[in-house]
């Protein structure tokens, strides 16, 4: 799985390649601008007039070095300063003095930008943590309002390249080339709208030997990954090996939720599906799907046997926070079975936090605020601290939902899943997350694995309906029959 890096390792490892350079940083610089300008070249063959807007920093400084070779192969090029701008690197000083020595113009913003071809974004790189300053911020509100399309150079202004949020005023790049490393931060939360086409190049550096002194802040789960948790199945498996999931939920109401919770189960390659709901559920939830093993539970009596007779308990989906499903829920959570709990188990995990050491918990930005006892909103500003929170919170693994869904668990690097659309937005996804990871926990996979194998699982499956039948209008169920494609990844 591809490494990511936070800006404090990036800055760490662009320290050590400079070093294995003899230490001159300014190679480093020229091969960026290079990178850049081959890859505007390519995009946008035909562009004549560029215009580059460059920040203080070294950020800045690449943006000078591709304006210089965008000058000496005849564009119309012009820099651009935010009013308190101007280089205040050596480095971007020294790039800047090179750009102008060959000809180059510079320009104060405010400034037209209607009559460039290709807006290059230079301004601020990796080094921002906070809203960008008013004189910056209005440079990069002109840019995202202009008509040219808008390469970024290693991150977009206004993005934190950390944290994936932005806090303050931020651009829609076209294209953003990272350098030397992929960055945490744009592959989640409101990065993932702004990026455009993320690119990297490592500009020559052995990535590989600077690593090894520098961890990484999480890493990428792409679908090739699948292949090694889910092998092909051996000609003599039979049912009881590939795992008992047993599916508690469905009160009045919300029977629909476990039935997706159970179909999800099944797509996803457990052997035996179970199903714990309200007695009104069971005829609707047989005609649907005749597979599960479905009974009403009114009283606990009937429900214990249920519990000892499963590997892998999910829990949540359509149970409600009335009396039968909070019994349901403290007995589910004192079985001492492998648990993934999600929806209103979740909120019944807020309303009485305790560790659940062993369980996977699955909350979207809402529910991961109400276990935190925070707000939506600082959640969403930095993902990873939220998921880490939460895992030191309830010594767990979790899995935090939405764009750029993010895996934790105790001593793991987390992972973040590199699928997903926006079509996936609509109720009933999570029901559906919930079964995969529960069939991958029962098919024995840890805990950590099980989240990130189910999470991967139905990000890919929610892009193969997309692409069939397009992003609005997605239902749930129509990503059932694509959770069994990806669930033999062999057939993919």
């Amino acid at each position: 799985m591809p490494a990511l890096y936070d800006p404090a390792a990036a800055r760490a490892i662009d320290r050590l390649a400079t070093d294995a350079l003899g230490g001159d940083g300014y190679v480093l610089m020229q091969r960026a601008g290079l990178a850049a300008w081959r890859v505007l070249l390519d995009r946008w063959p035909r562009a004549q007039r560029i215009t580059i807007a460059c920040g203080g920093g070294n950020n800045g400084g690449d943006g000078y070095v591709l304006a210089r070779l965008a000058l000496q192969s005849g564009r119309t090029v012009r820099v651009l300063h935010p009013v308190d701008g101007g280089p205040r690197t050596p480095l971007a000083q020294r790039a800047c003095t090179d750009y102008v020595a060959a000809g180059g113009r510079i320009d104060l913003f405010p400034a037209v930008l209607d009559d460039a071809d290709v807006l290059v974004d230079a301004l601020l790189g990796i080094g921002l943590d906070a809203a960008p300053r008013a004189d910056i911020a209005a440079l990069v509100a002109a840019l995202d309002a202009a008509a040219a399309p808008v390469f970024s150079l290693d991150v977009p202004s206004g993005i934190d390249a950390g944290r994936g949020s932005a806090p303050g005023t931020t651009l829609r790049a076209q294209c953003t080339l990272q350098f030397i490393v992929p960055h945490a931060g744009l592959r989640t939360g409101a990065a993932l709208d702004h990026t455009g086409d993320l690119l990297l190049d490592p500009l020559d550096v052995d990535v590989a030997a600077c690593a090894e002194a520098v961890p990484p802040a999480a890493r990428l789960l792409q679908a090739d990954v699948l292949r090694g948790w889910l092998p092909p199945r051996r000609r003599d498996t039979h049912k009881g090996q590939s795992g008992r999931v047993l599916c508690v939920g469905g009160d009045h109401g919300g029977g629909g939720a476990i039935v997706l919770c159970a179909e999800a189960a099944l797509r996803a390659g457990a052997g035996l599906v179970q199903v714990a709901t309200r007695e009104a559920h069971v005829p609707a939830l047989l005609a649907r799907r005749p597979e599960a093993m479905v009974r009403g539970i009114e009283g606990t009596g009937e429900f214990a046997p249920m519990l000892d007779a499963h590997g892998v308990v999910a829990c949540g989906p359509g149970l409600g926070q009335g009396e039968w499903g909070r019994v349901l829920f403290e007995r589910v959570l004192a079985s001492g079975r492998p648990l993934v709990l999600d929806a209103d188990a979740l909120n019944l995990l807020a309303d009485a936090p305790r560790a659940v050491a062993g369980a996977i918990l699955t909350p979207h930005p809402g529910a991961a605020a109400r276990l935190l006892g925070i707000d939506t909103a600082a959640i969403q500003r930095d993902r990873y601290a939220a998921a880490a929170a939460l895992v030191e919170c309830y010594g767990c693994t979790v899995v935090l939902k939405g764009a750029g869904t993010i895996v934790a668990a105790p001593g793991e690097v987390p992972c973040v899943v590199a699928a997903g659309n926006p079509g996936m937005a609509t109720g009933g996804m999570g029901d559906l997350l919930t079964g995969a990871i529960a069939a991958m926990r029962a098919q024995g996979l840890s805990p950590f694995d099980a989240a990130c194998a189910g999470a991967l699982l139905h990000a890919l499956a929610g892009d193969a309906a997309a692409a069939q039948s397009g992003q609005r209008g997605l239902l749930p169920s129509d990503l059932l029959p694509w959770l069994q494609r990806h669930a033999n990844p062999e057939n993919t």
